[in-house]
Order: structure tokens, then sequence, then C-alpha cells
């Protein structure tokens, strides 16, 4: 099969959904595509949780177990196993979101060593992951990034973050498996790279363990690689890096134009693109210092990528290069590439309904509103459709 069409293989994208999940899929990303429809589903939703309306059935039937693995990690071990039986790894992404509360933040550790843990048992899970706020409030970041005097009780807070930091980073450490950091909004991330390039030089001695996310939809990105690649090579230390375009685009842009600051957004699309490959080249070509994450559902990047380790002669399966894509978004990519030998691993979202539904609707949200996603999936589902009647 010649590499440009490596994706309509509808066959091996969908070997795994029976003909009910292939229905249930198609009938979830037409609903997606009538974006009225998102807006209406989720102010249902929303009403019906909080009205504690037995609405968490429905819910699971539909787009809880469509884009999620489970309630809980055991809840996750069939999904895992299951793609696993068609070489996709998965990446177990504990999704509850805006806590506030230090009790909340312990818990998140907690529940992060614990999937380290689990993960060191299962060679179907090569990565850990969490999110910076998860550890300690927004608040107490921004201050730290903006370089804002803090009050007592937050360098208390603050401490306490990097405590956290540093016990997960070193529990991955110890289980010898990659931790993920995610990226957040841009007037909280300098306190996180900084904080995270600290823990790499750390933990990253002689591989990448800790990985920091760029979102290449912000045009200052690339040079902070470099800047930091320069630092690696002073310190002698591996980085790690998860590359993502970004998902806080309309915040990001709203919040510089009533501040009046020049937004780190890059100007349009193409300009992003651009910006996600060349990083991602810089990042093939100097894999002696740098292990990547490559996390995208764009098509045009995941052939390019394909192209340029051909070029460099790198290794399909080599260990510092891995791809990822959502867990019921882009199987076309991630079961086709996993098919040709790449290591493809899936985010696989979890934790009680209630609590991932804000992850879940925000999915929806962006997927709305990345052009041509939503349709390309309703036409490989239907071509797969055909495909089996036939």
């Amino acid at each position: 099969m010649g590499q440009n069409n490596l994706f309509d293989n509808t066959e091996t994208a969908f070997a795994l959904k029976s003909d009910s999940e292939l229905e249930r899929a198609y009938f979830l990303f037409k609903m997606i595509a009538n974006e009225p429809l998102v807006r209406i589903g989720t102010a249902v939703t929303n009403f019906a949780i909080k009205a504690h309306l037995p609405v968490q059935g429905l819910i699971r039937a539909t787009v809880f177990d469509h884009f999620c693995g489970g309630v809980s990690e055991e809840d996750c071990l069939p999904v895992v196993d299951k793609i696993y039986s068609k070489k996709v790894c998965s990446v177990l992404d504990y999704s509850v979101e805006g806590k506030e509360e230090e009790a909340q933040f312990d818990s998140v550790l907690n529940k992060t060593i614990e999937l380290l843990e689990f993960a060191d048992q299962k060679e179907a899970m090569p990565f850990g992951v969490f999110k910076p706020t998860g550890f300690g409030r927004f608040m107490v970041w921004q201050k730290k990034t903006e370089g804002t005097p803090m009050t007592t009780e937050e360098e208390k807070e603050w401490e306490r973050i990097e405590e956290r930091f540093d016990k997960a980073c070193k529990k991955a450490y110890e289980c010898d498996v990659a931790l993920l950091i995610d990226a957040e909004e841009s007037w909280m991330q300098d306190a996180a790279d900084e904080l995270v390039a600290r823990m790499m030089r750390k933990y990253n001695k002689e591989k990448a363990i800790v990985y920091n996310t760029l979102q290449l939809y912000r045009h200052d990105r690339f040079e902070y690689l470099q800047k930091l690649h320069e630092e690696a090579r002073v310190y002698g230390f591996k980085i790690g890096v998860k590359i993502v375009r970004g998902a806080y685009m309309e915040k990001e842009n709203e919040r510089a134009k009533e501040k009046g600051y020049l937004t780190p957004i890059c100007k349009n699309k193409k300009h992003t693109d651009d910006n996600f490959n060349t990083t991602m080249k810089y990042i093939l070509k100097n894999l002696k210092d740098i292990s990547v994450f490559i996390g995208t559902h764009n098509e045009e990047s995941s052939y390019m990528a394909m192209e340029v380790m051909r070029e460099l002669t790198i290794s399909r399966n080599d260990p510092r290069v891995w791809f990822g894509q959502l867990y019921g978004m882009s199987d076309h990519i991630s079961f086709n590439m996993a098919d040709e030998g790449y290591n493809v691993a899936k985010y696989l979202p979890f934790g009680p309904v209630r609590d991932v539904m804000p992850y879940l609707i925000r999915r929806a949200e962006e997927n709305t509103s990345v052009a041509g996603q939503t349709s390309r999936e309703l036409n490989l589902l239907s071509q797969e459709k055909k495909r089996r009647k036939l």
C-alpha cells in the first residue's frame, strides 16, 4: 500500500469495532458534526448531571464509552488489552478537571503514582501523564509565572507543588515509565516549563523519562525548544517532549485582546501547521538528545513524520519516537500506523462519569472547531459500513 493512502484502509482502522459500535460511532460523529447539537447536548447533559437525573447510564452507553476507557483504571483494562492486540498502546489519563483543594491535589498525585506502578506492570502502558494544575491551584502557577509577590500561604502551596512534581517524576524514574506532563494556558506555563526542566535535569540523565508538552499553536515554542536543547547540552540531560497543536486557542486570543498584549497564538492554521512540522523535523534530526511523543490527528503531519523517519533511516519502532491520538478518534491513523510497525499509543481518559464530563464536552467542542475532522471520521465510518455490507 502506498505511503500516502495508508490512512484510507478502514478495514485495519476499525477491525476492533463490532457492527453496533461502528453504528454508535457514526451516530456520535453525526451529532458532533451538527454544531448546535453539541450545544444542546452539552446543556441537557449539564442539567441532567446537576439535577442528579439517571443520565449516567445513557451517557456511558453513548459518548462516554466511545471516548473513555472506563470509570477506574481496572475498568480500562479490557480496552487496554483489546487495542494492544493490534499493537496500539494506552496512556491512561485521569481526566478529572478543575479541582482547587489541597486534599484533591494529593489524591491526584497518589493516582498518578498508582498509575505509574500500574503501567510498570503492563507492556501495553508505556507512559504516565498528569496536568500541572492537577498538583496545585492555577492562581499559584499564574503568580509564579508573572513574578507577582505571593502570600506566605501561597509560597507554601508552591513548595507543595514542587514536592508533588518531584514525587511523581521520581516514581516514573524508579518504574522506568516515561511521564508526559501536559501544557495549559500560556499565563501559567512559564512556571511549569521551569519546573519540568528542573525535573529533566534531575531524572533524564540517561534517557528521557520526564516529558514536557509543547503546544505549537504558540509561535514562541520552537525557539523555546532550541533554548532547552542548548541547556540540555550544557547540563548533560535528555529532553522529552510531547508535541501537540494546542487546546485553548479561543481562550488565549480573547484574553490577549482583553488585556491588550500580543497573542501567543499563531496568526492562522497554516502558520500553526508549519510551526508544528518544523519543530517535529528538528526533533527527528536531534533524536540523540530529544525523544518525542507526536500527539496529532493531522494526517499530513503523520505522513511527513514517516517520510522524515525514512529519509533519516530512523527505524519505525525507535523507542524515542511515539505517535499518539485520543481514544475514540482518528483510528485510521492509530491502527494503520501501528500495523506498519510504528510506536502508537491512544490517550485513554477515565474517571467517574460526572467528573469526566467537562473533559468530554471540551473534546466534542474541539472536534467541531477542527474543520474537516468530523466529516473525515464520518466518511471513513460510512466506507467501512459499506465494505462490511459487501
